[in-house]
């Protein structure tokens, strides 16, 4: 999840990824939401499917974080069954309580709790909320406000799910946002495996160009590092940066090049329909594989041919020497990246033809009609 950078003014710190990474990339981008309109309602792609975490069901502690948020602070000491402001548009916003929301089913698990399908019924507006469970543990309450706050703030930025309101109920927080209509994971898959197709590079293009710019800015603007597997398609911390692995290897410690590195990790894995290492025996020789073997390299095959630029942009954040890895700034500035800022790709049709195809479950609808 989403944590603050070594070089930030916050004091809080953890593991999380599941807030964080819902939020991000969470989106392929918001930037195509006037796109999907003709074409389905509220599209959007998931990097993230969080790992469970089990907590223990208990009362949310009264005593307050280090840091405090006046929107925070004033959902906390609310009552135990409260209210809130739900903000679906700047010109649609209204109060509202669990009452107001009735569940469609559960459509993932993160580390706090569960995610469910839900519709306002007072407005019809479907959303995913974020009920995350109440816990004891000072740590992990610092970090449940924090990533409430992350998610509070990031609504300015059109490559992060946008935020409708929060509220407690029973000492859980709930958390409303845009819901997607699918994830990165289940979409490759179903491309590579059942379709025995493969995503074209340009839309890859412009997958990337929304997880740089998101990342950037929370790293910006909200001095927050990620922190974590943007993609989430593995049980097991496959992702792990070489420098995370082994600390003693890195004087600085980590910092966003940590999250490049899970990018380009991802990245191989979207283009290519497979994860870039062997499967392991047991997690201590995939830790000892991603230490000490070389690195993850794209390049092409008589199955696939990558653009030359593409191919350097995904190695070049596949660098396993931290201090030569570049920074999302460096990123931004790279051919790939500035090619497909200036490009118009229909990246909604194309992902709308595919979600067409995905069977949908009633418990677990792959789209949004």
């Amino acid at each position: 999840m989403a944590t603050p950078s070594p070089d930030s003014n916050s004091t809080s710190s953890s593991n999380s990824s599941s807030s964080s990474s819902s939020s991000i990339v969470g989106s392929t981008s918001h930037q195509f939401h006037q796109q999907t309109q003709s074409k389905r309602k509220a599209l959007k792609l998931n990097f993230a499917n969080p790992p469970v975490k089990p907590t223990s069901r208990l009362p949310i502690n009264p005593t307050p974080p280090s840091f405090q948020n006046p929107h925070i602070e004033r959902l906390r000491t609310h009552s135990m069954e409260s209210s809130g402001k739900l903000k679906i548009s700047p010109e649609q916003h209204c109060d509202f309580t669990a009452e107001d929301l009735r569940d469609l089913g559960e459509i993932g698990r993160g580390a706090y709790g569960s995610v469910n399908k839900m519709v306002h019924k007072p407005t019809g507006q479907i959303m995913a909320v974020k009920r995350i469970r109440s816990t004891v543990d000072e740590k992990e309450q610092k970090q449940l406000l924090m990533d409430l706050d992350v998610v509070m703030r990031s609504s300015d930025c059109p490559y992060i799910v946008q935020f409708y309101g929060a509220l407690f109920r029973e000492g859980d927080c709930w958390i409303c946002m845009e819901l997607m209509s699918t994830s990165l994971d289940k979409f490759y898959k179903y491309v590579y495996c059942a379709l025995d197709d493969v995503i074209p590079e340009e839309i890859l293009g412009k997958i990337t160009l929304a997880t740089v710019k998101a990342l950037n800015h929370l790293k910006e603007n909200l001095k927050i590092i990620h922190r974590g597997n943007i993609s989430e398609t593995h049980s097991v911390p496959v992702c792990c940066q070489p420098e995370r692995i082994d600390p003693s290897a890195s004087r600085q410690g980590y910092d966003v090049r940590s999250d490049v590195w899970s990018l380009g990790i991802t990245l191989y894995e979207l283009a290519t329909g497979r994860f870039p290492y062997p499967k392991w025996n047991s997690v201590f020789d995939q830790l000892t594989q991603v230490v000490k073997g070389e690195p993850p390299q794209l390049s092409n095959s008589e199955e696939r041919q990558f653009s030359p630029k593409f191919i350097n942009f995904v190695n070049l954040c596949l660098t396993k020497d931290e201090s030569k890895r570049p920074k999302y700034k460096e990123l931004l500035k790279h051919p790939f990246i500035l090619m497909y800022e200036e490009r118009f790709v229909d990246v909604a049709s194309y992902v709308c033809r595919i979600l067409d195809q995905i069977p949908a479950s009633p418990i677990s609808p792959m789209y949004v009609d």
